[in-house]
């Protein structure tokens, strides 16, 4: 057996099954694509589940992948022993009810000791202790002896997750020698000990497991495989762990370069390593795959890694920033196995520098507070970090749980936990009380609906895609009691507001991000005026009217008109929001992702996923990129379709919606060319992307971390905005007396010309001031010893008054000034002691403190310096008298 490298190891494998037939897939991207039971791929077969479930059809029968997989459930773990990481490779081949056991297994084999040239003694297969099917190809087709094949039960050898598809597995163990066993002489695979470890697992997917227990063999058997990537690695190179094999320890290297440590000289220094070396690889793939580090979800696992390897860098003695340099080293050993890496190499470089510098901001000003709570817990003669104390330095400070834990636990402390989610749990209740948003009367509080509607699970026929107007038959009628239910009734009259269901619309419910349509129902005397529209679950349109003429009965046949004007405003908006999310990917990097949208006739808001703040530069090509494509009418197409044939397509869609099996799918561009724009979407839309008009960001801003958020108009919007901004730019031009095209240049003389004057101003204000400071000595009085000037003054603001002071005292050897002036309705107070007053007792904080008192504020200071406040102009002289009296008390006279 010749080493090999861990890429050589993953091109073999998939070389290898490719020759067996099998389509070799590039990993699936780390965040799971419409599964929400898990934050990132933890396995190879999880991107695969559509295929294996038979939501989706698969391109192939037979497929391979290398897959990155992110497991976070022990981080505390990673660093202190060698054998738990994050970040692992899973190589897999799968079979979608084309080839089973009599295949994979001798597949393996042959891989094993063939291609990798693994020696046939060192490799022992188990098997689940019931599959007799397997044991004989393993014993008879493969050859291997019977006493080295290992029977293990259920728990080790039967792959189940609740109910559905499973079955019975096969796994391969390599024997590491005995020097690495337990020393029993019934050690073999399943042993607790190192000696045996397994690098493949094949899974023989033939049971569905039945409610009650029971196994029904399934139709289409399946194979699903993986075996670690970085395990396959271990044995080929003959090291001991993941930290050994050749691309992380180049990873490991650099950090203890940077660190300038030797590893496996200090057992302390090697966990810091290990934990830098796992945690940047974790990292640089998952921003790769457009994970940002936020507050939630898998970018909260992204911050915890990141600002956990950048601490441990601390405590190795690693000065200033030093992660993108890992980052770069992780970069360089994974690019070609993927190439993303390099595309998006700025964008992850931005990410961790970033992350980088606010995490040492907070580190800063949290580590000195907990430093102060520690002490005082200790002081007090507790071992226990109180809730309430971690809860304030994450609250207030940013900082993480796990970091206060892992500091606390340094310093012989634990942290109340239990405490520490009692207080997030009110602060998430005051903060869902502060932003309860009333429920409007278009929704009808859903719970309040009639039993006999909510039983009624026919459907409103949806016409408004192709059509504003239409007749339809009024299928419901309801008006509210004075408690805000609904209820059925027969007719309607002039001044109610009711709510009509009918058999079909032409009119938008709510929903998506778009708002409603408006618009009006009528016949004959009969007139309603549409003020908003929703949806039940059993897709009936529930329409709020108020009615403005005549009456109805239920079952009538009415007309339903949708306002046209408003409907291509909120159409405008729609389609110019799928072109805005083309253009940002376009200018930012794929990693923007749609984290919300809302559409109506006024305006467009769009949030997505972007680390910083865009550039001007960035907003002004995203927003010529969308008018570009509006001048260029560019077709909107809408389809519906297979959500899989959707998918191949490279439809995006917004993965915090669920999409039944059939989408509709809106793409913008010539069909047969390649498109600019493709998005699942249930909206309504242009046909032409002309019909916009034009695009206008209105403004970009951050609303939480990792989240930005454009707000745009279009159309009508943008023409009113044009003029708005051509009176202003008139106006200004009025102002000024010039032409519009002089106005800058006019304002930058203007500008000019008023700093040269402040300037002038200002030596005429210390010139007054020193004027000022000179009468004021030469009337200053003298208590004790000390020459005291207080006196009323006319400053403009509290600097100027501070300046006035500053001078006055600068012309006394042994002195007190105490100041007061009338500022825009407000008393400003300053006051100053030299040295050799402040050491006869003078203490201008606490003389400030009583002046203030008697003008109605407050303030305070050093000995030497004070300033302060007050509200009532009226009593400045009351103020002069009190500071008089505080003063005589500190130094006598």
């Amino acid at each position: 057996m010749q080493p090999l490298g861990l890429n050589e190891i993953r091109e073999r494998y998939l070389s290898f099954f490719e020759s067996k037939g099998h389509l070799r897939m590039p990993s699936f991207s780390l965040v799971p694509k419409n599964d929400k039971s898990i934050l990132l791929i933890n396995a190879g077969m999880t991107p695969l589940k559509p295929y294996f479930t038979g939501a989706e059809t698969p391109p192939c029968r037979r497929v391979t992948t290398c897959q990155k997989c992110i497991r976070t459930p022990d981080i505390e773990n990673v660093g202190h022993t060698s054998r738990h990481g994050t970040y692992f490779e899973m190589l897999g081949n799968f079979s979608f009810g084309d080839y089973f056991k009599d295949e994979v297994i001798p597949w393996a084999w042959e891989f094993l000791t063939k291609d990798l040239e693994m020696d046939p003694e060192l490799l022992y297969p188990s098997v689940y202790e019931e599959d007799d099917e397997a044991f004989e190809i393993w014993n008879k087709v493969i050859g291997i002896p019977a006493e080295r094949i290992t029977r293990l039960g259920k728990e080790d050898n039967f792959w189940e997750h609740g109910t559905g598809p499973c079955g019975p597995c096969s796994e391969i163990y390599y024997d590491r020698g005995i020097e690495h066993g337990c020393g029993r002489p019934d050690c073999r695979p399943g042993c607790e000990c190192d000696r045996f470890v397994e690098i493949w697992n094949l899974v023989f997917s033939q049971f569905d497991r039945q409610e009650d227990g029971t196994y029904k063999p399934l139709a289409q058997k399946n194979i699903n495989t993986g075996g670690g990537l970085e395990r396959f690695a271990c044995v080929m190179q003959g090291v001991e762990n993941l930290f050994e094999v050749d691309t992380v320890r180049k990873i490991l290297d650099t950090v203890c370069a940077k660190a300038g440590k030797t590893y496996g000289a200090d057992a302390k220094d090697d966990v810091a390593i290990r934990v830098i070396t796992d945690h940047m690889r974790s990292s640089t793939m998952m921003i790769s795959d457009g994970v940002i580090p936020s507050n939630a979800g898998a970018g909260y696992v992204l911050r915890r890694l990141m600002r956990r390897a950048a601490r441990f860098g601390k405590l190795l003695g690693i000065e200033g920033k030093f992660l993108a340099d890992i980052a770069d080293v992780v970069i360089d050993q994974n690019k070609d196995a993927y190439p993303e890496l390099v595309s998006k190499y700025t964008m992850i470089m931005t990410i961790i520098n970033k992350e980088e510098d606010d995490f040492l901001r907070t580190v800063e000003a949290g580590t000195a507070i907990l430093n102060d709570m520690m002490a005082s817990a200790k002081a007090s003669g507790s071992t226990v970090l109180s809730g309430a104390d971690a809860f304030k330095l994450h609250d207030t400070y940013g900082f993480p749980l796990d970091l206060t834990k892992e500091i606390a636990q340094d310093n012989g402390l634990t942290v109340d936990e239990e405490g520490f989610a009692a207080a997030m749990k009110e602060q998430k209740e005051r903060a869902r009380k502060a932003t309860k948003e009333n429920v409007s009367d278009t929704a009808w509080g859903g719970n309040k609906l009639p039993d006999e509607l909510l039983e009624d699970k026919s459907s409103t026929e949806f016409l408004g895609y192709d059509k504003l107007e239409s007749e339809a038959k009024i299928v419901y009628l309801m008006k509210s009691d004075d408690e805000g239910a609904l209820h059925i009734t027969d007719e309607v009259f002039a001044g109610d507001t009711a709510v009509i269901i009918l058999d079909k619309t032409t009119m938008y419910a709510t929903m998506g991000g778009q708002v409603a349509d408006s618009g009006e129902i009528y016949s004959g005397d009969f007139k309603a005026t549409v003020t908003g529209v929703t949806k039940d679950n059993a897709n009936k349109y529930l329409h709020t009217v108020e009615i403005t003429e005549g009456s109805v009965k239920s079952g009538a046949v009415v007309t339903v008109k949708t306002d046209r004007v408003s409907r291509l405003s909120t159409c405008r908006n729609h389609t110019s929001t799928h072109i805005l999310q083309a253009a940002l990917r376009s200018v930012l990097g794929d990693h923007v992702q749609q984290k919300g949208s809302y559409v109506d006739p006024d305006k467009l808001r769009f949030d997505f996923t972007h680390f910083a703040a865009l550039s001007d530069e960035e907003i002004s090509k995203v927003e010529k990129i969308v008018n570009d494509i509006i001048l260029s009418d560019l077709p909107v197409i809408t389809k519906v379709m297979k959500q899989d044939e959707a998918r191949k397509l490279g439809a995006m869609a917004f993965f915090d919606d669920k999409y039944g099996d059939e989408v509709r799918v809106v793409s913008i561009g010539e069909e047969g060319a390649e498109q600019f724009s493709i998005e699942f979407c249930g909206g309504t839309h242009l046909k032409h992307t002309s019909q916009a008009g034009q695009f206008r960001i209105v403004s970009e801003t951050g609303i939480a971390s990792g989240i930005r958020r454009i707000e745009a108009v279009t159309g009508k919007a943008c023409y009113e905005m044009s003029v708005a901004d051509r009176e202003v730019i008139s106006e200004t031009a009025d102002t000024l007396k010039v032409n519009k095209d002089q106005i800058v240049k006019k304002s930058e003389n203007l500008l000019s010309e008023i700093k040269t004057l402040e300037k002038e101003i200002e030596k005429i204000q210390k010139a007054a001031a020193g004027n000022v400071a000179e009468e004021a000595v030469s009337k200053a009085e003298t208590i004790g010893s000390t020459k005291v000037v207080i006196a009323k003054v006319d400053a403009p603001d509290a600097p100027a008054l501070r300046d006035m002071a500053d001078q006055i005292r600068d012309r006394l050897d042994n002195g007190f000034v105490f100041l007061a002036s009338a500022a825009g309705g407000k008393v400003l107070f300053t006051a100053m002691a030299t040295q050799s007053a402040v050491s006869a007792g003078a203490h201008a904080g606490n003389v400030i403190k009583e002046a203030a008192k008697a003008a109605g504020g407050g303030g305070g200071g050093r000995p030497d310096m004070a300033q302060a406040g007050g509200k009532d102009v009226s009593k400045i002289d009351d103020a002069l008298a009190a500071a008089k009296e505080a003063l005589k008390a500190q130094i006598g006279g």
